[in-house]
């Protein structure tokens, strides 16, 4: 994969010859990557992570506090599963199945169904009746300007709203569905995305870290268990959020990204699904 150097254009008033000819991406204070936050997400904010011109975007006060707070109530009486902790440590313990888990020979075996069955009814009621991800779709319907419908695989929806607790943090990683799993999805997006919705944080740390770094074959040499080792990122360009209860966050999965251990007490519990941007014009969503 290419390495890209972005350009864009300040717009400003040109007075001479020799202004025109400064390209904007020599000027010091010029950056194409960082996290942009908001209080109110648009189709702007998408697209400009689907380009690569926004590194992550941080929206504050996604939903009420008290949602998250019911939602994890309601999460005390539910088993939490985990990702195989024989590959992917620390623990990262899940309500509900990934893809990762349950992908062999191209697709996704007869336990994933069953699984998605388990957590769609699990999830079902947990905010106070309903299910959360009914919130979180409507709220990026509203955004997109368009419809949110789940990705296929073999003519069937699958799975999205994962509900993970990763308080011990994650290594360096990216995650792109065609590329680690091919043949799984029915339509392959233009791009693709990851969205993360915080219904618990711990008092400190937690934050994620995207870096301007998509994956190439020669990273091999820095694999760490199913991550990376900090050097595959040494230098380049990285967009930081520390999100708080009740805020989300989008950026794309394909970046280098990781999440910092968390600090005290708390944990760091999302409802986390991809998006993929079609070209039919819905997006799409998975997990």
């Amino acid at each position: 994969m290419r390495r890209i150097t972005e350009r864009a254009v300040h717009v400003t008033s040109i007075t001479s010859q020799s202004q025109q000819d400064i390209s904007a991406s020599d000027s010091s204070d010029f950056t194409l990557f960082d996290a942009e936050t908001t209080g109110n997400l648009t189709r702007d904010h998408i697209m400009k992570l689907a380009v690569g011109v926004t590194g992550a975007v941080l929206i504050k006060n996604f939903s009420a506090r008290q949602d998250c707070d019911d939602i994890m109530a309601a999460l005390e009486t539910c088993e939490f599963g985990a990702y195989d902790e024989q590959v992917i440590t620390p623990r990262i313990a899940k309500l509900g199945p990934a893809v990762n888990d349950l992908y062999s020979s191209g697709k996704l075996n007869e336990q994933y169904w069953e699984h998605c069955a388990q957590a769609l009814r699990t999830r079902s009621t947990l905010l106070r009746g309903t299910d959360p991800m009914d919130l979180a779709v409507s709220r990026l319907r509203e955004a997109w300007g368009g419809e949110v419908e789940r990705a296929r695989t073999g003519g069937k929806p699958m799975y999205a709203g994962l509900i993970r607790e990763m308080t011990l943090g994650s290594r360096i990683h990216f995650d792109e569905i065609t590329l680690e799993y091919p043949g799984t999805l029915d339509e392959i997006p233009a791009s693709f995305l990851t969205f993360n919705w915080y219904l618990a944080m711990p008092a400190g740390g937690g934050e994620t870290s995207v870096f301007r770094r998509r994956w190439r074959p020669a990273d091999e040499q820095y694999q760490d268990g199913y991550g990376y080792l900090d050097a595959v990122v040494a230098g380049e360009p990285a967009a930081t959020m520390a999100p708080e209860v009740g805020d989300a966050a989008i950026f794309d999965a394909r970046n280098m990204h990781i999440v910092r251990p968390g600090v005290g007490p708390g944990r760091r519990v999302t409802v986390s699904f991809f998006l993929g941007i079609t070209g039919r014009g819905p997006l799409e969503i998975w997990s």
